[in-house]
């Protein structure tokens, strides 16, 4: 009898002590709190490069090759179309004649102000002679700087022929082709530059005051996380048809995802509201349905479906609806969900 005493009570014992080992503890949790957050506004903006320009002609001459057509990448300072340099070219050895005849008359009138001077000041010439050879000096240098600027105007002519890119990018646009003849101010090529980017929206008037206040917007994307708005220009004036006003973002240099002519969401910031936040890891994504494990004050858990609103930048979640302030919420799902089916187990034991 004692020793059957003894084995049940040994059997009780380790009955508890299974029981105890299975059961999981309690998750840990951190408080939904509520915060200050800015108030945001939507528009919707189109994307347009900073630098877009129409390269055009700057001397006159027949077109002998274009170098790069549309959708190529050209870098700064490529050559993207030559001309026919023969006129150019001819009337750089000319301005290059002048100046060496021009050098050589120079040298002259300076030895001749030379030699007259040295006797002038010997006091055996006139002073209107010594006057006479200044003058011719200065006359000689004046010829001499300006066959310096003919010759530096011809070269840059020439340079012209040889039409380069301002800056790198991509052409959007061919305008001429090999054998046509151009004129100064015909255009060549358009491109614009993907390394400098901007969205330009339109602001209804009832909104544009506080968004001149904050100054503050946010470019919101489909796949990738919204990108902060470096600077905002806002135009002084609204359009007539529609009140509104238009108003520049501009984007951080070599944003990644974004080009010309495609339309994004534009966030302003107009204003502050009380949000009530809570760790995005913390929230469980099941199909269509976000939930949160909630932790009452005897330890119970459950599984609270939630209406989730933006992800702010230091990894909170804004809960819009399902969570109350302070209820506490389990920052790991997964061992939260552990611990209520061991629970669930235990109880229906």
């Amino acid at each position: 009898m004692i020793h059957s005493g003894l084995r049940r009570l040994f059997t009780g014992m380790l009955l508890i002590w299974a029981a105890s080992a299975l059961a999981a503890p309690d998750p840990a949790t951190v408080p939904a709190t509520r915060h200050l957050l800015p108030a945001e506004q939507v528009f919707d903006g189109r994307v347009e490069a900073v630098r877009q320009a129409t390269v055009s002609a700057q001397t006159s001459g027949r077109v002998m090759e274009v170098l790069y057509d549309v959708d190529d990448f050209v870098e700064a300072g490529a050559v993207i179309i030559r001309l026919r340099d023969t006129e150019q070219r001819a009337r750089l050895d000319q301005a290059e004649a002048g100046l060496r005849e021009s050098q050589a008359r120079f040298n002259e009138a300076r030895t001749e102000f030379d030699r007259v001077q040295g006797i002038f000041e010997r006091q055996l010439i006139s002073r209107a002679e010594m006057d006479r050879a200044t003058a011719a000096l200065e006359a000689a240098r004046a010829r001499l700087e300006s066959a310096r600027a003919a010759r530096d105007g011809a070269r840059e002519e020439l340079d012209y022929t040889q039409v380069r890119a301002p800056y790198a990018g991509i052409v959007t646009r061919r305008h001429v082709e090999v054998g046509e003849s151009v004129s100064p101010g015909q255009p060549l090529l358009s491109g614009i530059s993907l390394e400098f980017l901007r969205v330009t929206t339109e602001v209804p008037q009832r909104f544009i005051n506080p968004v001149r206040r904050y100054q503050s917007a946010r470019i919101l994307l489909e796949d990738q996380p919204p990108v902060t708005v470096s600077q905002l220009t806002f135009f002084p004036y609204a359009d007539p048809a529609t009140a509104a006003f238009r108003v520049r973002a501009e984007l951080p240099d070599r944003t990644p995802g974004l080009f010309p002519g495609m339309f994004v969401k534009v966030a302003f910031t107009v204003g502050e509201r009380e949000t009530l936040l809570v760790p995005a890891s913390a929230v469980v994504q099941r199909s269509e349905v976000s939930a949160v494990y909630v932790v009452d004050d005897q330890g119970r858990i459950s599984l609270r479906q939630v209406r989730t609103g933006r992800t702010e930048g230091d990894g909170q979640v804004a809960i819009l609806a399902g969570l109350s302030e302070g209820e506490q919420v389990a920052l790991d799902p997964v061992a939260a969900g552990v611990a209520l089916k061991t629970r669930q187990r235990e109880a229906a034991r």
